[in-house]
């Protein structure tokens, strides 16, 4: 790209403060006080040093920025929350459109929708939602921004009740490349809205998004946990019973750490288990029955499973995992759980490196496979998991070992997958994974792309090429 190729280092600062003046927000420099706060990633294992981030304070903000990247040839990334695992909400040397200034956030509760700004995390989602005795679907860490989990698709608590995150979101606000601010719907620039569902970062900067709700506030939720002995055991009953059960039940497996801490009973901490997160969204008097089998199936460890609001659910992994913490990624999809596979897992869930450090298969069956690949820019909705293997710890000096572990784990059990990985899920690992990760929609998303960033402006992402 020629634009690639003439990335400007050094701005005029007559034109940074050009700049500077045209925005209500903040625009930060690496001289000022509060920069080395404002580039800090979720991922501590990822630091970049951007020129200067636009702390954008609304839409008319963000078209400044937009504009001012394209016109000064400065690399250009888009920052919500800030979790992604790559660090890909961040750049070197270019401009940060920094997104966690527009927090607003409107429940219709007629309607049941929700209309979010950018820079909202799901923790703001919650609150906002719970009030009206509504949720939409989202993911497991309630500090995750709402941006970068909706546009790469949304696995988490409710998809096989409700669907992906996509598959609930009725319309965008985004102001594109070129600096226009357009909307896209079912109704309205419906090329673009089909490529946002889970095409990431690429078309434009997403100002808001607007979610269907629905009628869910407490549920019947929570971990169970089984000793490691019995994985390979545990790991055959989840996989039958989560793939023929009532779309009101949602339950992710995991291989864990019990970390040494309250609520946790102390004979069990930093003992190496297995265990599901389990999300009933059916009626409550309903719940213990429907639970019967899943106890029958062998005394747990623990068993913290119980009625409990919708926002504690989401938020109940976000004391264990803060920002700050050394991550390496590795993802695939997962149609079937042979017991070939599931031998794989059980011996590397047994060498799990640090306590931080997992595995977790996320279930899309249900509600997901009712909408066809084409029908959105997610390309895998016949796969019945999202698999990703972490290695996590606070250590910088332990990445290696989690690191190894991660990439060993996810080479052993990569030959039993479906292909390709949710882009949410992957670290920044070549143009090959990404056309995997799109597969057959991946070259409408590349017409789509074309005609929306000729020159490529959106590429700090999981990155689709442009044709021209």
């Amino acid at each position: 790209m020629q634009q690639e190729q003439e990335l400007r280092t050094h701005i005029d600062q007559n034109v940074v403060q050009s700049f500077q003046s045209s925005l209500k927000g903040q625009l930060i420099r690496p001289e000022d006080d509060t920069y080395d706060e404002a580039r800090k990633l979720y991922n501590a294992m990822i630091d970049k040093r951007p020129a200067l981030i636009a702390q954008c304070a609304d839409v008319a903000d963000v078209i400044q920025s937009v504009n001012f990247a394209r016109e000064q040839h400065l690399l250009l990334a888009v920052r919500g929350g800030g979790h992604n695992g790559p660090g890909l909400g961040s750049c070197e040397d270019g401009l940060v459109i920094d997104l966690s200034l527009m927090k607003g956030i409107r429940v219709d509760p007629a309607a049941r929708t929700a209309r979010v700004e950018g820079g909202c995390t799901w923790g703001d989602v919650d609150h906002a939602t719970h009030a009206f005795g509504l949720a939409t679907p989202s993911g497991i860490i309630s500090t995750t921004g709402v941006g970068g989990l909706t546009l790469g698709g949304g696995i988490g608590h409710l998809a096989r009740t409700c669907g992906l995150t996509i598959d609930n979101l009725l319309a965008v606000d985004m102001v594109l490349a070129d600096g226009r601010f357009v909307s896209a719907s079912a109704d309205e620039n419906q090329d673009l809205f089909w490529a946002v569902r889970g095409g990431g970062g690429n078309f434009g900067v997403v100002t808001s998004f607007l979610f269907r709700l629905h009628p869910i506030s407490t549920v019947y939720a929570g971990p169970m946990l089984w000793p490691l002995e019995k994985a390979a055991e545990a790991m055959r009953f989840y996989r039958d019973y989560i793939l023929t059960a009532p779309e009101e039940m949602n339950g992710w497996f995991a291989f864990m750490t019990v970390p040494p801490a309250a609520p946790f009973p102390v004979e069990l901490h930093n003992k190496k288990v297995c265990g599901v997160v389990w999300c009933y969204t059916g009626p409550l008097e309903k719940a213990e029955k429907v639970f019967e089998p899943i106890r029958a199936f062998t005394p747990p460890l623990l068993d913290f499973v119980g009625p409990l609001p919708h926002p504690a659910l989401q938020g109940m992994f976000d004391g264990l995992y803060p920002p700050g913490l050394q991550w390496y990624w590795r993802a695939d999809w997962i149609k079937d759980l042979s017991e070939e596979a599931i031998a794989e897992h059980v011996k590397y869930a047994a060498q799990l490196p640090t306590m931080h450090s997992t595995m977790h298969l996320y279930p899309i069956s249900g509600a997901p496979h009712r909408v066809k690949n084409s029908d959105t820019a997610f390309s895998y909705r016949e796969a019945n998991w999202g698999m990703v293997i972490v290695g996590v710890d606070p250590d910088p000096n332990n990445n290696m070992k989690t690191i190894a572990w991660a990439k060993d784990y996810s080479d052993a059990i990569h030959p039993h997958s479906a292909g390709g990985a949710y882009i949410n899920m992957m670290m920044d690992e070549g143009q090959e994974r990404v056309k995997a990760a799109y597969k057959d929609n991946y070259a409408r998303l590349v017409e789509i792309k074309t005609k929306y960033d000729p020159t490529n402006l959106f590429r700090v992402n999981q990155n689709i090429r442009p044709a021209t």
